[in-house]
């Protein structure tokens, strides 16, 4: 099993934020972010490729480049290995949900970008898929946490009111996106 974590330049960064005490500024992130601190954290792991991802992605008001080069190869199309660079907004929400579900569990990540050839495949075998998946534009992850609940995670990405939120029961995950906003469940 393999770990990705943050780089050092990245630990040293947010060591040194948390030493100083200065004025809170405001972000360009989405406004459910604001106040959320000056740091930024995404805890993951893929039961598909046995990875686990734990980085810090965002430094007082800024997003880490090598963080999000992290997150964006974490969330590769794990049946092809195809690569799209992930929107950090669906990040910003992911995290954002996870921290008002108040848990140290990592997500576990069932699909984040889809190529267009496993979103074919995935549609021909579910109605659930939709043809112009914003999985393909690495704008969308799919996630699940053994110790909350589907409607738990569900309520607390849609308290965000940032993007798209799909509440799947019976395949027990959520999806989350930074499309626009709206709400459904399959």
């Amino acid at each position: 099993m393999s770990t990705i974590t943050t780089s050092r330049r990245g630990l040293l960064a947010a060591f040194a934020a948390t030493l100083v005490v200065a004025a809170p500024k405001a972000s360009n992130a989405f406004g459910f972010l604001r106040g959320a601190g000056d740091i930024r954290r995404i805890h993951m792991y893929s039961g598909r490729t046995g990875e686990s991802l734990d980085t810090i992605y965002w430094i007082e008001g800024e997003y880490v480049p090598e963080a999000l080069n992290e997150i964006t190869r974490f969330m590769r199309d794990w049946r092809t290995n195809d690569v799209k660079t992930i929107d950090p907004r669906t990040v910003d929400i992911a995290a954002a949900s996870h921290r008002l579900l108040d848990s140290s569990e990592p997500y576990m990540l069932l699909s984040g970008y889809r190529s267009p050839a496993t979103n074919a495949m995935l549609r021909s075998r579910s109605h659930g898929v939709a043809r112009n998946s914003l999985h393909m534009k690495g704008m969308a992850a799919d996630l699940r946490m053994r110790s909350r609940s589907v409607g738990q995670i569900y309520s607390a990405a849609l308290s965000c009111r940032a993007g798209g939120v799909g509440r799947y029961n019976h395949s027990g995950f959520v999806h989350m996106d930074c499309g626009d906003i709206r709400s459904w469940q399959g």
